[in-house]
């Protein structure tokens, strides 16, 4: 996901049903299933037409039980098949070849359901991992870092995933708070390696880079040793060296939307057009430096191509910018909640491509009251009072 979780309680009762719908609807079923046919074999008056259909019993355990549980199921199978073969008095051959159906079904089905359960419990380890990846390669940001109040939404695109293609971070150095957000070319591990040699450059160079330009340039260098030919990341890195000044390169990425005092919003276009990160060699285009204002209360929303190239089934486009004024406020993390909420909404809850959204604000300082020193007169007058 996104790696920002949704708290609260509205989705508690949900999580109840579910869990009581996988640990206990889903054991029982094929138990009701046996007594149907039971109910069925003995007030039907069918004969021996609905015996075979109680190897349907341990078939439907192993979706959801082990082992042990599809035995058990297969067992009392057997002896509803048993009870009723006796009842409506089949012939002896009969009933025996259903009881070898049901024997061979029920041995078929455990061997399925410990199968089964060796796949989730190696999805679960590669689940764990993924889960480590993502806090040791896109650590969580807190709600402060610096002057700024910051918010994080990502959710790769892979059902199963927790990190992709995309990157962000943001660090406080000694020459401000620097912020990184980009996107890799491509899917898959090849792109999350890609991301985390980014991420692993720009903690570096951000911390001992005075210029900003110069961080750019060791990412640069860095992915021109390692990358294909075709390999490239699109990328903005901006930093906060002194108050309400905001320094931004853009390497080919998506321009970030500034939002001012008043509200309003507005894409900040590169000033030079510069190419992706690893293809600097092919083009004469160099990298600028974007210097901005940025006072109390303005915002800075980041984000990548998987955002405003999501789309519905009429195949329009997310309007970002339009979602950005419309849930805009002053706390971050409602503002970034309500667009992601928002794109879900509006892809039909599944993405087709990694999406990050970064937002930073820096907030009003408060205004303090100094008190005023005592005149000598007050003094004088309050002594002799």
């Amino acid at each position: 996901m996104g790696h920002e979780r949704n708290h609260g309680g509205d989705h508690c009762p949900t999580r109840l049903l579910n869990s009581f719908r996988h640990r206990v609807a889903g054991p029982l079923l094929p138990v009701l299933v046996l007594l149907v046919i039971m109910l069925v074999g003995l007030f039907g008056d069918a004969g021996m037409i609905w015996l075979p259909m109680l190897s349907a019993g341990p078939a439907l355990a192993a979706t959801t039980n082990g082992p042990r549980g599809v035995l058990c199921v297969g067992l009392l199978a057997a002896v509803v098949g048993a009870t009723l073969g006796a009842r409506v008095g089949a012939p002896g051959r009969e009933v025996a070849a259903v009881l070898a159906a049901l024997v061979a079904v029920t041995l078929a089905s455990g061997l399925a359901s410990a199968l089964r359960r060796r796949r989730e419990r190696v999805l679960a380890d590669v689940r764990s991992v993924a889960e480590a990846a993502q806090h040791a390669l896109l650590r969580p940001v807190p709600a402060t870092v610096g002057p700024f109040e910051v918010a994080v939404r990502y959710s790769a695109a892979a059902a199963e995933a927790r990190i992709g293609g995309d990157l962000y971070a943001l660090v406080p150095t000694p020459y401000g708070v620097r912020l990184i957000v980009g996107d890799v070319r491509g899917k898959g591990l090849p792109a999350v390696g890609t991301a985390a040699l980014v991420l692993g450059v720009f903690r570096e160079a951000a911390y001992d880079e005075p210029d900003l330009l110069a961080v750019v340039d060791r990412i640069e260098r860095s992915l021109a040793r390692n990358l294909g030919t075709d390999d490239f990341v699109t990328a903005v890195v901006a930093g906060y060296p002194r108050s309400g000044e905001l320094e931004m390169v853009n390497c080919g990425h998506a321009p970030p939307l500034l939002v001012g005092a008043r509200r309003s919003v507005v894409a900040v276009e590169p000033t030079q057009p510069a190419p992706p990160l690893g293809l600097r060699a092919l083009t004469d285009q160099t990298p600028s430096l974007q210097v901005l204002p940025f006072a109390d209360g303005d915002q800075l929303l980041l984000y990548t191509d998987g955002v405003i190239e999501a789309r519905d089934r009429d195949r329009e486009f997310y309007p970002l910018v339009e979602g950005l004024e419309h849930h805009l406020c002053d706390d971050p993390a409602r503002t970034v909640g309500a667009i992601h909420d928002e794109l879900l909404e509006h892809v039909g809850g599944r993405l087709h491509d990694d999406a990050a959204l970064l937002l930073i604000r820096k907030p009003a300082v408060a205004a303090t009251s100094i008190p005023q020193p005592a005149l000598p007169d007050q003094l004088l007058g309050d002594q002799a009072a």
